[in-house]
This record gives C-alpha cells, structure tokens and sequence, in this order.
C-alpha cells in the first residue's frame, strides 16, 4: 500500500474543515467551549485523524474501515453544527463558509470507500 495521505484531497478538504470548525469554536464563550466546543472540534478533528491513521494500517482493507470511521466523523460534526445553529453560537455567514466543504467532503468520502473497494475486490 502506497498511499500517502497528505496527498489525498479528502484529507486536505477534513483540514480545512477542521481548522474553519477551531476558529469558529474558539471565540465562544467558556460554558459553550467546553460543551458543544469539545464536541464539534473532536468530531471535526476526528475526519482527518481517521484517514491519517487508516493510511498506515498497512492494508486497503483497515484503511478503508478508518475511511469510514472518518464519514461517521463527518456525520457528528454535522450534528453538532446543527446544535450549534439551534443554539445560536454560529451565524448563518458563519454556516455558509462551513457547508460547503462538508457537502464536498461527503461524496469524495464515498468515492475513495468505492475506490478503496475495488482494490480489495481485486485482491480476492
């Protein structure tokens, strides 16, 4: 297994969401820091740390079960964007900077699990 995974872009695409995630979060106050804050910043971090660590498994087939504990990542952080939104700690600009990239993130997701089992199907 080659695969290097700064050079994937569903990495690049989890950092970036992680990082626009710490920057909302961290102008929060202390109470909704240290409740939803920790919540959204750990599922968010949780994308890309799944598919760093998934790379270096040393097969397709537990690098594609972390690629799909990165989606369950994506799918918390989607919940708790939306407490956060029902609980008025982020602005409707705020959401729109953050949506498209979890919209984009989603199906590349899915096409690099659809990728990864073809390889493990040719490998049978």
């Amino acid at each position: 297994m080659k695969t290097k995974f700064e050079d994937l872009e569903i990495f690049q695409l989890s950092e970036k969401l992680a990082d626009a995630i710490w920057v909302m979060a961290i102008s929060w106050d202390s109470f909704a820091k240290n409740t939803v804050g920790t919540q959204i910043v750990n599922a968010a971090d949780g994308v890309g740390s799944s598919i760093a660590e998934g790379s270096g498994k040393g097969s397709y087939r537990d690098f594609r079960r972390y690629v799909k504990i990165s989606r369950g990542s994506l799918y918390e952080t989607k919940y708790w964007l939306r407490r956060t939104v029902a609980r008025k700690l982020i602005s409707q600009q705020e959401i729109k900077n953050i949506k498209p990239l979890m919209d984009e993130l989603l199906p590349k997701i899915n096409a690099f699990i659809k990728y990864l089992d073809s390889i493990i199907n040719k490998e049978k």
